[in-house]
């Protein structure tokens, strides 16, 4: 048995140099054969995630025909990112008009100068190819828009039920869309919206011979969906916090279907989460706790071989995260790796950055379950040795890994105020 002992040997052994973007030319060979490409982040504020995510993203869409991009946001706002990247809309003058439509918090995580180029790249790549790719969100935070995306579509189209869209939208209106107001209603006061979120549902699902089927009725599906799971989450969240974790990333999965579904049996897409999202759950403290995540269900739901996970991590650096929920932004240290730590392993392996890809040759050599560092948008740098390493068996957990020595802090398009 492999022995943490033997970590910095095997990475020294392993390791292939990540000094400039064709560097990743061996990880999107062997990403390019899947149908899901699952590439994390270690924050939600690091620089090198986001503009190494969009250098493979590209190389997909381009070289391998993807058809869609997945990422941890929520579905109305990256909606309109998705008309305005295919030019359905003249809504916007440019990327930075629409990344406006991320304005709930942390609206840093997707209006920055980041994703802003890889807005306009896919633009302009829509512009010149027959094949419009999309961008979607696969979140279920987004209660409140997506009621109002429903009443709207629904009122466009004369629809017979409308009128219980609005009697739902009506129901979630007293609580001032704040989510942990309606769980509180709901768990305490009995007072939920339960049934009218799935009588709504249940219109929209089997009445499908009103719709077209085309990306407007997947448009008000997901809405719906959303909505319905919404309600599931912020009710479950008040008494059984894994559970709702569990309601959040089976939703993740079920819509992330029916994108796919939407771009036909062949189609191919990127995901873009956190790894505590895309690294399966089953390889990490998480299953212990009845947690599962978008990487175990979409292994168990496409086969293993049609998902290639991608795991990121860095020594030290600088993000952009927040102090408390709802507080503006902050750059903050990312301070030196604690001791055995799987950074810290490949820091002494040597202070550049690496990539990693775990096969059948070398996949024993990386199985102890260490700490590897997990930053969320809430973050204290000098208290992260109290909860921010989950321990993992990285190449089970992952089918290649990302690694950065030294990393930076993302750039927000927008002064971001405190959420009230």
């Amino acid at each position: 048995m492999i022995t943490t002992h033997h970590l910095q040997s095997s990475i020294e052994k392993y390791a292939l140099p990540f000094q400039r973007m064709d560097d990743l030319n061996p990880l999107i060979q062997r990403a390019s054969k899947a149908k899901f490409v699952l590439l994390g982040e270690a924050s939600h504020g690091t620089s090198e995630y986001y503009t190494t995510r969009t250098e493979i993203t590209k190389q997909l869409i381009e070289k391998f025909d993807f058809s869609f991009i997945a990422v941890e946001g929520d579905w109305p706002s990256c909606y309109e990112v998705n008309h305005y990247i295919k030019g359905y809309t003249s809504e916007y003058k440019d990327a930075k008009e629409v990344l406006k439509a991320f304005h709930r918090w942390p609206s840093w995580m997707w209006a920055n100068e980041e994703v802003l180029e890889l807005v306009e790249w896919l633009r302009a790549y829509n512009q010149r190819s027959k094949k419009k790719v999309g961008f979607y969100g696969l979140d279920v935070y987004s209660l409140w828009e997506s009621m109002e995306a429903i009443v709207q579509h629904l009122r466009n189209i004369q629809s017979p039920y409308l009128d219980k869209a609005i009697r739902a939208f009506e129901c979630f209106e007293p609580f001032s869309r704040r989510g942990e107001q309606y769980g509180v209603s709901a768990v305490f006061y009995g007072k939920d919206c339960m049934d009218e979120v799935i009588d709504l549902l249940n219109a929209i699902q089997w009445d499908r011979n009103m719709y077209k089927d085309d990306e407007a009725d997947l448009n008000l599906l997901v809405n719906a969906l959303v909505t319905t799971n919404a309600e599931h989450y912020y009710h479950t969240m008040i008494t059984d916090d894994n559970e709702s974790w569990n309601i959040r990333d089976r939703h993740m999965v079920e819509v992330l279907g029916l994108v796919a579904d939407f771009y036909g049996k062949e189609a191919k897409g990127v995901v873009w989460e956190h790894n505590t999202h895309i690294g399966d759950a089953r390889f990490t403290d998480m299953a212990t706790e009845g947690l599962v995540n978008v990487g175990q269900l979409t292994r168990e739901k496409y086969e293993r071989e049609n998902i290639y996970a991608v795991g990121f991590g860095a020594y030290k650096g600088t993000v952009i995260a927040a102090t408390k929920w709802g507080e503006p932004y902050k750059v903050m240290p990312v301070l030196e790796a604690v001791s055995d730590s799987w950074e810290y392993y490949l820091h002494l392996a040597g202070s550049e950055n690496k990539i990693l890809l775990f096969d059948e040759q070398n996949k024993e050599e990386f199985q102890p379950a260490i700490g590897h560092r997990a930053i969320g948008v809430v973050y204290h740098p000098h208290l992260e040795h109290l909860g921010n390493y989950v321990p993992s068996q990285i190449s089970d957990r992952y089918d290649a890994f990302i690694y950065f020595d030294d990393s930076h802090a993302l750039r927000p398009l927008f002064v971001e105020s405190k959420m009230v």
